[in-house]
């Protein structure tokens, strides 16, 4: 299996928004420069889809990008770019401490330049996800992650001591009737969005939808079948959304459970830190191994959907009485029909 993904990429010169949007969605990957538009990531499918959805926002800008894998014959030696990826994460890590430090200075102090206990653990709470983004780009453990988790640790116990930090605030429409009894096409090697996408329409739109995994990141539709989370698909990224915002938004499902399942799986997918959720890193690690454990896209999609379910469950439990049925639409039909319908190409 080669040991890199590369994306080489073109852009115009206008827009001139498009050179920088380009720049940050890449370093939110982890991707780190090899040379003026050539970007490298460990291969994986997470870093191919990755760099797909980033090809892509170049190409709608009327750039160009071409998305391959590779192992490199001399030099750049695989020590070498892996000590590049260490050294981007180091001074993430140092930027993360030093900010941590200094919080922790003013906390000690008194005076007005010292910032409020709810102010402080804002900051904290800011400080700390931030951590958890890094981390989670850490791909060959630099070793300055250690002191960075010691600083933002002893930063959040000394907020504990005080007072907690606060908590977060809190298309037109698709018609149900004409999504029954279709086939649902994406592409192979399922993960977060599609897998999330795919428990919705099981659960909310049509307890019979089958789906098809396809090898193109276009693939074709015949008749009786939809695309999502393709490129060109009926159901996909829309703006900053993801395909299961997406569907949620063209659906109406004004279920205040599905919109926190939404933001996670925003913050997986994105990897922009839209919303911050706090659960999302836990998740994505269990995602990880769940996509690791099982290699083919049905299985993804039986285990995806029971971690699903429950995701679900526990927040629904957690709304007031009637809030579920004030919010209109419920899940179809229990919350394990079989996986039976789901088949892939020949």
């Amino acid at each position: 299996m080669p040991r890199w993904c590369l994306l080489i990429h073109q852009l115009p010169p206008k827009p001139l928004y498009l050179r920088a949007r380009i720049r940050q969605r890449l370093a939110r990957v982890g991707a780190v420069a090899l040379k003026n538009s050539v970007y490298v990531l460990p291969h994986s499918e997470s870093s191919i889809e990755d760099f797909q959805w980033i090809a892509e926002e170049a190409v709608a800008g009327g750039g160009e990008a071409f998305l391959c894998t590779a192992d490199f014959l001399g030099r750049p030696a695989d020590t070498e770019i892996e000590e590049r990826f260490r050294r981007e994460r180091a001074a993430e890590y140092e930027a993360i401490g030093a900010q941590a430090r200094e919080l922790l200075r003013q906390a000690r102090r008194r005076g007005a330049a010292v910032p409020d206990e709810t102010d402080l653990g804002s900051r904290a709470s800011r400080l700390g996800k931030r951590l958890g983004e890094v981390i989670a780009l850490d791909f060959f453990a630099a070793p300055e992650r250690a002191a960075a988790e010691d600083q933002v640790r002893q930063l959040e116990a000394r907020v504990r001591a005080g007072h907690p930090p606060p908590a977060a605030a809190p298309a037109g429409r698709q018609r149900f009737e004409d999504l029954q009894g279709l086939t649902w096409v994406t592409r192979r090697g399922v993960h977060v969005d599609r897998i999330a996408s795919a428990w919705l329409l099981r659960r909310f739109v049509d307890a019979a939808a089958r789906f098809r995994f396809a090898d193109s990141q276009s693939p074709e539709a015949g008749p009786g079948e939809v695309r999502f989370d393709t490129v060109g698909g009926e159901f996909t990224h829309q703006g900053d959304r993801c395909t299961f915002e997406t569907l949620v938004a063209r659906l109406g499902l004004a279920d205040p459970a599905l919109a926190q399942i939404g933001e996670i799986v925003h913050d997986i997918d994105l990897k922009d830190g839209k919303f911050g959720r706090a659960d999302a890193p836990g998740i994505s690690q269990l995602l990880t191994g769940l996509v690791l454990a099982h290699p083919e896209d049905l299985d993804r999609l039986d285990r995806g959907f029971a971690l699903l379910d429950d995701l679900y469950a526990s927040f629904r439990r957690a709304l007031p009485n009637g809030a579920l049925a004030a919010a209109g639409r419920t899940p179809k039909s229990g919350l394990k029909p079989a996986l039976a319908k789901v088949h892939t190409n020949p």
